[in-house]
């Protein structure tokens, strides 16, 4: 045999080296070894009460059993691992549905944040327009499980040309320009929306993201044609100029933004994103019957709130902290009123989906995540039983991966949390996190360091 044609042979057999070794190394590829979680106290994250006293099996990625510890000596086989629970409760894996990890790309940051909310208990997030060349690479590693981080979602954003003066798109359309890439695309009346839509598919984003500067009948078409190319919609609860209920009725699948939802009540809508007027949060009541009928309309039509609600106890602390002689009042929409709108939705039957939308300093051991829940349930007083579905369920409904995902069920991904201390006693209680499993992965919390 020629020399080059044994070389090549060789060659050949150290690839499939190489890639028998990650194959092996690979959720669905791992032999299905089998491992069992007992002693557990499963939350389902569907909002049923939780089940004492279980076993869970998982199998490769996936959920293979579920069995009552009276059940389990009879369903477990020679071989299995065994890991005592011992009392502690599982729940499935946080989703964060509103974060931005390349809005201004940087190489490190990303990797650092992500590795963070996976540590934290977080397993899916939605992020709501950043650099698509830097977010699908990172949607790609985190689904592979090449990097440490939870699985990464991303939109690609539409929004009215003038929205693209802002210098946050131009960064994150860097070497080209916003608004005229595929992942950031400026709409107007003559756009060729079948197109623009299938420009947004080709980036592979799970959803697209319409921002700002829009009329209602853009908004209309946008979500019209994305929705015939099955593609989801997520919106801005005020498009600018599209109102509130401008924004619903256009069909759109989850808003984003609670305080937003006051534009309903003003005389006009600001025409863009980028404008002085400030709505007058002291004299709106969070029950207006403007604000309800938007409310009801959202309940109607399933659509979901992204509410963000902890973004505005940060944006008050920054005053605070700008301003410490507390000679300049605060006129944004403040954490109390933005809770008194979260309750008019939970009361009126609206899906809530649990977004921070905020990063927290790099030394802190905990996700933003974790801030929104705290707020949602202190400040706006949602049940932890409650909370757990929306930062679950309801999470993996808005990233249109609830029938993966989302739930503890067999057959569902091994996508799941152990839990020290009871979180429907205090959803703080999700700080005794002492393992994150993700497909089927186990990382545990002891090996986290901020």
């Amino acid at each position: 045999m020629p020399p080059e044609h044994e070389h090549g042979r060789a060659r050949v057999r150290m690839i499939g080296v190489v890639l028998g070794c990650w194959l092996a190394a690979t959720p669905g590829f791992a032999g299905e070894s089998a491992r069992w979680y007992t002693n557990i106290n499963i939350i389902d994250g569907t909002g049923a009460p939780m089940r004492e006293h279980m076993a869970l099996l998982v199998k490769g990625d996936r959920i293979a059993d579920i069995v009552p510890m009276s059940a389990f000596a009879g369903s477990r086989a020679d071989g299995d691992e065994l890991i005592d629970g011992d009392g502690r409760y599982l729940l499935p894996g946080l989703v964060d549905t509103h974060v931005h990890l390349a809005t201004v790309p940087e190489e490190e940051t990303p990797l650092v944040a992500l590795r963070r909310q996976l540590y934290g208990g977080i397993t899916s997030v939605r992020d709501m327009a950043g650099d698509i060349r830097v977010l699908a690479g990172l949607a790609r590693d985190t689904r592979l499980d090449r990097i440490a981080g939870p699985d990464v979602y991303y939109s690609a954003l539409m929004a009215g040309e003038s929205f693209f003066e802002d210098p946050r798109p131009a960064s994150s359309a860097r070497g080209a320009m916003a608004g005229q890439v595929p992942w950031m695309q400026a709409i107007d009346a003559d756009t060729d929306m079948p197109q623009a839509v299938a420009m947004a598919r080709g980036t592979w984003a799970s959803g697209i993201k319409i921002y700002a500067n829009l009329p209602a009948e853009q908004v209309e078409r946008v979500t019209d044609d994305a929705h015939r190319q099955g593609v989801p919609v997520w919106a801005h609860s005020t498009v600018f100029q599209a109102s509130p209920l401008d924004v619903v009725t256009a069909g759109v699948d989850v808003t984003s933004h609670v305080c937003r939802l006051v534009f309903e009540t003003t005389e006009t809508v600001p025409a863009t994103y980028h404008h002085d007027m400030t709505p007058d949060y002291s004299e709106t009541d969070p029950g207006d019957a403007r604000i309800t009928a938007v409310l009801d309309e959202m309940k109607a039509r399933g659509t979901i709130l992204d509410a963000t609600l902890g973004l505005y106890g940060r944006a008050l602390a920054r005053h605070e902290e700008r301003h410490p002689e507390g000679d300049t009042p605060f006129t944004g929409c403040s954490p109390e009123f933005a809770a008194a709108l979260v309750r008019q939705a939970v009361a009126r039957g609206v899906m809530i989906s649990t977004g921070s939308d905020f990063v927290n300093p790099p030394d802190d051991p905990w996700p933003a995540l974790h801030d929104e829940l705290a707020a949602l349930a202190h400040d706006a007083g949602i049940e932890p039983l409650a909370l757990i579905h929306a930062a679950t369920l309801v999470g993996a409904r808005v990233l249109g991966i609830d029938s993966q995902t989302g739930s503890i069920a067999v057959g569902k991904r091994a996508d799941f949390l152990l839990i020290r201390e009871n979180p429907l006693e205090d959803i703080a209680n999700l700080s005794s996190l002492e393992l994150t499993v993700k497909h089927g992965h186990a990382w545990p919390r002891s090996e986290f360091q901020p």
